[in-house]
């Protein structure tokens, strides 16, 4: 976020550094190539293979600061990415009263990563890169659209992941912070609400 200032500033010279993190990042398997989240860290140097679990405070960042890359380079890739995780957040961590659920767990039935993960029987005859992990594979880089709705049909028919649901008053402000700004950056009246009814419990509740 820092080098993004800088470069909004008229600063060229994080230009390379930051495309390529950013790049390498949404291409790798932190990325969730299908879902739009991120994974909480990469177990690489190069963001490839993750430990599976998915946090409200990662995402929360990581979607604004696509959103803030995408202002200051004008990469269309960067708004998709910034999109779907936020999308992602909304679907699966968002919860009744408008906050917003810490975590979903790495594990499913005790396998790390068995949601995410996929057969080479699975991706038989489909265009998709992937990279190996335990025998089964990671989906890296981008995924054609009719691809990506095929596989998202059947890993909804899979047991979920775990949510914690506890709320923290500071990562559900990262939150806010994220659809507020996506809000109103893109004129979605969706985010601004979402925003809004987040900002209620933790002014009232919290």
């Amino acid at each position: 976020d820092f080098l993004l200032g800088r470069m909004a500033a008229g600063d060229a010279r994080p230009n390379l550094m930051v495309r390529y993190t950013l790049d390498r990042m949404a291409d790798g398997g932190i990325h969730d190539q299908l879902g739009g989240g991120f994974h909480r860290y990469a177990t690489d140097a190069i963001w490839l293979v993750p430990h599976f679990e998915q946090m409200l405070y990662d995402n929360a960042q990581l979607a604004r600061t696509y959103l803030r890359a995408w202002a200051v380079l004008d990469e269309p890739r960067y708004l998709a990415v910034a999109r779907s995780v936020l999308e992602y957040l909304l679907r699966e961590l968002r919860r009744g009263d408008g906050t917003f659920a810490a975590s979903q767990d790495a594990d499913t039935d005790g396998v790390e990563g068995a949601t995410f993960t996929w057969t080479t029987d699975e991706l038989s005859g489909l265009d998709v890169e992937t990279f190996p992990f335990e025998g089964r594979k990671i989906l890296v880089g981008s995924v054609p659209p009719e691809v990506r709705a095929r596989l998202l049909e059947v890993r909804s028919r899979r047991i979920r992941p775990g949510t914690d649901d506890k709320r923290l008053t500071s990562w559900n402000a990262l939150m806010l912070a994220a659809l507020a700004d996506a809000g109103a950056v893109l004129e979605r009246e969706d985010y601004v609400e979402a925003a809004v009814a987040c900002a209620g419990f933790l002014l009232g509740t919290m």
